[in-house]
This record gives C-alpha cells, structure tokens and sequence, in this order.
C-alpha cells in the first residue's frame, strides 16, 4: 500500500521543521546518525572517525566523543543491544565497532568471491541475522553520481547470518540504501535512491521473499532509514525530485553512461539542495510525518532517527549534526 503524502493536520503539504541546531561541527559529513535505546546518538565521519553524541533537548551537545575509527569511510549504522555498532563502510565492508574499547573487526568483505563495496545502510534481527545494501556493483561512493545518473540498477539487498556468510536476497535495485526492519520483523524496507521508492521484501507468513512497495513517488531521492520509537519508518530525503534526472531515466542506457561521462570529464556535480526534507510512514505504508525546510543551513540531509525528545539529521554534504525537537503528541511542535 503506498499513498499521498499528508500532514499530520491533513492539509496535504508538508509542515515547517522547527529551528534546527547545529551541534558537534567537529563531524565532517555525518552521512548516517542513529540512537540507540537511551537516546545516545552515533555518527560517521568522512575521516573514518565514529562519534558519540548524548545531546540534551533543547539541542546543547553534553557530550561528544571520537570512539573509534574504521580506517575507511563510514556510512550507514546500527545500534546492537550489546553496546556494539553496526557500520556500513564504503571502503572496507560491512564491520562491528565496539565504541567502549574502539575495536574494530569485519563482518564481511566480500559476496561470492567478488569484493564488498559501497556497503551502504545496515539492520539487525534479534536472532543476530544482519541485513544490510549495496548502492552499487559498478560505481563505488567517489563516483555514487555515476550510478545516479546512469540508473545501473546493480544495488543488493543481503543477508548475513551468525557465522555465514552474505548471501543475496534482492538484485537490480536502482541505488539501494537506507534498509530497516520492522517492529515484528516481518519485512524489510528499502530505499531505492534512483526509483524513488521504499520497496518492501517479506520475511515471514505466505508470501515471505516476495517484494512489493511500501511508499513510491517520493517528492525526493531517499536515503538512510531508521525505526522510529513508536514503530515508524523515518527516512531522509537527499534533494528534491528533478525533472531533468527523471527525464535522464527515461532514456536509454548508452544515453545515460554517455551524460555521467560527459559529467565525469566536465567534473560536474550536483551541489546541494538548501532544502532538508524527512518523512515517516507507517508500517502499513500510510504517511505519518511530512517535515521541511525550504531554506535550511543544513542540507542534503542523508540521515533521519528520532528519539523520544528530538529529531536528528545527517548530512554526507554538511560539518556537525543537526536537532531539533520532537513535536508533542498532539502534532504540534514548539514555538521558534
């Protein structure tokens, strides 16, 4: 089930985020943050640097510490209940940091003999079975707008059981990325970057390995995914949806490879969009949040989580995490 977009208030159009912060601007592109289940929250840096932040509700960073570094380039994340925490790593794989002693080992580092690249977004079962995407099997991170532009199609969901090794659930998806489990773990959902869709695979009951939508025709390109506390699906919008990349997608594929080369060798790039942009879904696909800033200091906002009190955004593009709170119960958010 995939429907239109609404605001909690129902009048069909987003509602304005509240003033974001800035905290921890020592943290260069924080592509991914996630908060485990006191409300700490992790972050990756372009430097390989994982950090820890317990930031208070009305936005003043407490506490931020470097807790470990993955020698490469960390992307999405995933809080286990042991202390421990998944990372995504465009570089070295899929790897398991312990931030209370900074130690660092690979889950895995390949898929059937062919190296693991562009790891991108990672969950986890409470059997230990780890789910986590690929972007792409033909661009890695420094080249992820060849893969955008030319809608390869070559994006991975896998599978990682305790001591096994990744085995493929989905093929050909168009810019896999943020992944996430539901409450019962009956499915999964995935953000197709390119097809701008949040696509689910089913784990259990009748129809288990089959796929079908949860939300399509997103007002943007998706990104990381995260679980919310109250059973929701949080996933952050990277820019606005293009007509002219959609157009792009239409043609055909010696025409698409033809414009990233053009690109490549022009060094073009896509700067940022000044609109940071959330939304949730329910776990039936219905929309539950529809949050934006038209003209927001921080952009390309690539992670979303919420904790009880607060909203926090990662952007791969930005310095530091942005915050700001949750609205209360009654759908109402407080004043500026």
């Amino acid at each position: 089930m995939s429907g239109q977009l609404t605001d909690r208030a129902g009048s069909g159009g987003p509602q304005t985020l509240p003033a974001l912060r800035i905290v921890a601007p020592e943290i260069e592109g924080p592509e991914d943050v996630v908060a485990n289940t006191d409300g700490t929250l992790f972050a990756g840096a372009a430097d390989g640097v994982i950090w820890r932040l317990r930031v208070s509700a009305p936005g003043a960073a407490d506490e931020t510490t470097a807790v470990a570094h993955t020698g490469g380039r960390p992307l999405g994340l995933e809080p286990l209940p042991g202390g421990e925490l998944l990372v995504c790593d465009a570089r070295r794989g899929l790897l398991c940091v312990d931030p209370r002693h900074g130690s660092v080992r690979v889950l895995a580092d390949e898929v059937a003999g062919a190296p693991l690249r562009f790891a991108s977004n990672v969950t986890a079962a409470a059997d230990g079975t780890v789910y986590f995407t690929v972007s792409s099997r033909r661009y890695g991170l420094d080249e992820w707008l060849g893969d955008f532009l030319e809608h390869t199609g070559t994006g991975q969901l896998l599978r990682l059981r305790p001591g096994g090794t990744p085995e493929v659930l989905l093929d050909g998806l168009q810019f896999a990325n943020g992944v996430a489990l539901a409450p019962d773990e009956s499915f999964l959902v995935v953000a197709e970057t390119g097809a701008r869709r949040l696509s689910r695979y089913r784990l259990t009951g009748p129809r288990a390995g089959t796929t079908d939508t949860l939300a399509d025709e997103l007002p943007g390109y998706p990104d990381n995914l995260s679980l919310g506390p109250d059973g929701t699906f949080w996933v952050a919008l990277a820019r606005p949806r293009s007509a002219g990349v959609e157009l792009l997608h239409g043609l055909p594929r010696g025409v698409r490879r033809t414009a990233w080369e053009v690109a490549k060798r022009l060094r073009l790039s896509l700067p940022p969009h000044p609109t940071a942009r959330v939304l949730a879904f329910r776990p039936d696909g219905g929309p539950a949040w529809d949050l934006s800033a038209v003209r927001s200091p921080y952009r390309m906002v690539t992670g979303v989580c919420r904790t009880e009190h607060l909203l926090a955004l990662g952007s791969v593009a930005e310095r530091g995490i942005a915050v700001c709170a949750f609205p209360g119960a009654d759908g109402s958010f407080p004043a500026r």
